[in-house]
């Protein structure tokens, strides 16, 4: 889909009405996310990013970027409700996502600044979020939005070979 020559994005919260497309627009992100080791998968889990997003909806946690009348992008994002006490009241971004015809003309920035405005004045004083290790674009946008790294996360695989050739307990010592 080719960009509308005026690409200024109308950054709003999304109806019921959008779900279907901000679904459709969350199996792409999923799909490109692949390229950078990520082990979700895409269409088996539309319905269940549908009822997701649908929530997000119902709590004014869900942002659509449109052009033209069109979606397209989105951001979903809601406050941290965990089983422990933290000493800040955190924001998180779950996702945000720009149909590829539109990047780089500021719709990111848009929808990221619209939902960090949504977070604070929802009561976050902190906004986290992840991004994919290898997905260098995106680490490169949040880093020109003000997010630090604060916290990595490591993975290793676990292959039957793996284990028996690096297994380094014996029924000796147990």
């Amino acid at each position: 889909m080719d960009p509308p020559n005026d690409s200024r994005p109308t950054i709003e919260h999304a109806t019921r009405d959008d779900i279907e497309a901000v679904a459709d627009l969350w199996v792409r992100l999923a799909r490109d996310q692949r390229e950078y080791d990520s082990a979700v998968l895409a269409d088996p889990n539309r319905e269940m990013i549908r009822d997701t997003l649908t929530a997000h909806q119902v709590n004014d946690g869900l942002l659509v970027a449109r052009t033209g009348g069109a979606i397209v992008g989105f951001a979903s994002f809601t406050l941290e409700r965990g089983s422990l006490a933290l000493d800040t009241t955190r924001g998180l971004l779950s996702n945000i996502y720009v149909d590829s015809g539109y990047q780089n003309l500021g719709i990111g920035t848009a929808l990221l600044e619209a939902a960090e405005t949504e977070l604070a004045e929802q009561g976050a004083e902190t906004v986290i979020l992840e991004v994919m290790a290898a997905n260098d674009d995106a680490r490169r946008f949040y880093d020109r939005h003000g997010y630090d790294t604060y916290r990595v996360a490591m993975k290793r695989e676990l292959a039957d070979d793996d284990r028996s050739e690096n297994d380094t307990h014996s029924k000796e010592d147990r």
